[in-house]
Formats: C-alpha cells, sequence, structure tokens
C-alpha cells in the first residue's frame, strides 16, 4: 500500500512557490505515495497548478484543520511553515511521522526535527529540509502548469477587460504585502507603462484586493492614451495564471507575484529594495531580471523606510524598461 504524505504549505504566496522544489524533490524519490498539500484558502488556488502533488487540502483554521488531517489518515506530515501552531495541528491530528525544522519550541511535537540553516535562498531554506530527510535534491526551479481551461478563462478576462488579443501584453504588479518599504513608486510605475505604450506594449494591473490602492496610484499617475488593463483584485490565483500566460512579461516589486510568474515560466523584471535579492530573487525557467541600486542602508528588511527610501526611488525607470526589454 503506498504512503500518504501530506505536505503543509508555507502561509504566503511567495513562499509557497519556493517551496515547489522541495515538494519535487519527494514526489521523485517516491512516485507511488499520494502526495497532497494542505493550505490556506487564499493559497489553496495554487495547488492544481503543481504537476507534482495529488490534490488540496483547504484549512479554513488550525481546529478544523485537525479533523481533516484526521480524517485524510496520513502516514506523513512535512511541515514547511515554522509555526508550533501547524506541528501542534498534525500532532493532535494523530499523523504517526511529523517532519519540519525545529523552530518555536516544536521539536517535541516531530518525529523527524531538523536544524533549520541560515542565509540561504529561501527556496533552498525548503530544500535543505528535505534533502536532510533524505530525500535527493533536484533542480532548484519552481514549476508550475497552467491547463488548457486556464488559459482559456485568462483569455475571456482580459478580452472582457479590453484587450484585443493582437496586442502584445506586460503584466505590471504594483503592490507587496510585505509593506511600503518594497513598493516602486506609483509614477515610476506610470512612467514605464506609458513607455511601452508608445511601442504598442499594453499593460495590465494585476494584484490582490489589498493591492487596489497601489492600483489606483498607478493609474492616477498614467498618461497614456492606451490606458492599463486592470484585473487588481478580479481574479484568484487560478485565474491569474491564466492572465499571466497571455503577458510577455511582468514588471514587479519583490512579491507573490514575482514568485508566481516565474514559477509560470514567464520572463520577470523585479525591482529590489529592502529586501535581499541573494535571498528572494525570481526562479523559474523564463529570464529572471533584477533591478536594485545600491545604497549604504539596503537591504534592512524593514516594512516601511524610516528614512529617504532612496534604496527604491533611485530605481529608474529607464533601468526597469533596460531589463524589460530585453525579455520583449
Amino acid at each position: 500500500m503506498s504512503q500518504r504524505i501530506l505536505v503543509l504549505a508555507p502561509n504566503w504566496l511567495g513562499d509557497a512557490v519556493m517551496a515547489l522544489p522541495a515538494v519535487a524533490d519527494v514526489r521523485r524519490a517516491m512516485p507511488e505515495a499520494t502526495i497532497d498539500v494542505a493550505a490556506r484558502p487564499s493559497i489553496a488556488p495554487l495547488i492544481p497548478l503543481i504537476p507534482t502533488v495529488n490534490a488540496a487540502v483547504p484549512l479554513s483554521s488550525r481546529d478544523a484543520g485537525a479533523d481533516i488531517i484526521r480524517a485524510g489518515r496520513y502516514d506523513i506530515a512535512l511541515l514547511l511553515p515554522n509555526s508550533f501552531a501547524s506541528a501542534w495541528m498534525v500532532y493532535r491530528a494523530g499523523v504517526p511521522e511529523r517532519w519540519g525544522y525545529r523552530n518555536e519550541f516544536r521539536a517535541m511535537l516531530l518525529t523527524r526535527a531538523v536544524v533549520p540553516p541560515t542565509r540561504v535562498h529561501q527556496a533552498s531554506y525548503y530544500q535543505q529540509l528535505t534533502e536532510a530527510l533524505g530525500f535527493v535534491a533536484g533542480p532548484l526551479e519552481p514549476r508550475l502548469e497552467v491547463p488548457g481551461d486556464l488559459r482559456t478563462i485568462g483569455e475571456e478576462r482580459l478580452s472582457a477587460a479590453g484587450w484585443d488579443a493582437g496586442t502584445p501584453l506586460v503584466a505590471v504588479a504594483p503592490g507587496a504585502a510585505f509593506g511600503g518599504a518594497k513598493r516602486w513608486p506609483a509614477d515610476r510605475f506610470a512612467a514605464t507603462i506609458d513607455a511601452l505604450a508608445k511601442d504598442g506594449v499594453r499593460s495590465v494591473l494585476i494584484g490582490a484586493g489589498a493591492d487596489a490602492r497601489a492600483g489606483a496610484e498607478v493609474m492616477a499617475r498614467v498618461h497614456t492614451g492606451l490606458r492599463p488593463l486592470d484585473l487588481i483584485g478580479a481574479t484568484d490565483l487560478s485565474a491569474l495564471a491564466g492572465v499571466l500566460v497571455h503577458c510577455r512579461a511582468l514588471v514587479t516589486n519583490d512579491s507573490g507575484a514575482m514568485h508566481f510568474a516565474a514559477a509560470l515560466g514567464m520572463n520577470v523584471t523585479a525591482i529590489f529594495g529592502p529586501t535581499n535579492e541573494a535571498e528572494t530573487r525570481p526562479l523559474g525557467r523564463g529570464r529572471r531580471g533584477v533591478v536594485h541600486t545600491e545604497v549604504w542602508c539596503r537591504p534592512c528588511m524593514l516594512r516601511e523606510c524610516p528614512l529617504t527610501h532612496r534604496c527604491m526611488t533611485h530605481v529608474t525607470s529607464d533601468a526597469v524598461l533596460q531589463d524589460l526589454r530585453q525579455s520583449l
């Protein structure tokens, strides 16, 4: 009888994507196993796009999660979140093998507890866990696949928003959940959109509902008659994947959308300020450009800048366009 494995996904989109190489390593070593992924509702639509897993297990709360996991009769739980709560949930669910990093005083709840590494790329962080558990490390390349029905849904969403299928598209993600310090100024995004429009390239704004304000600030500063399509808050992850596969590239802050697009194989131009590109740069099959400026205070990892925010304000739209045009 094949083993049943439950992978607890990280709680943030970018982290969930960067964990994909580790999940692929488990699948490669255990091709006959059932591998399900448990995730919070906002992340669950990502799971059907992962070619190496069987099913998504949505978790609405820790208490309900324990009951759902218990009903799945899993043999192994691989905990990618570092929280005590995640270990307590699978312990209460009675999963016999519970594997993860020994963080937040939870080692007593794990049957195999691994000492976490430091100062590595986040994808390597997850992969080093599975490697320490005995799984051979494969390519450090997150991979998502978009089925035909989602491609059709994406095309329909774009057409409904005003897209002429003959016009090349570039996606623009002006938001960032971590905080304002990670956001490139709205006027720079707008200048980039205006310059693309002169080349006959239309932009489409993408993001979650929480990014609506950032999107509105960009739209207010755009001057071109070839107005960007605005799909911020209008797609879940499944529909967003269908939209992105029709775009030539993505311009983005360091964000979950950045990692998501890179895993889809898109060309990505990523703007980094307070965060460390050595630890969270995008990984994937497409071209992955990172644009930043050297200032003494970066990377500070702060949510909001207490100084002049020059790590982002010194990044010009010309620098971003130069990188982006290599993708186009």
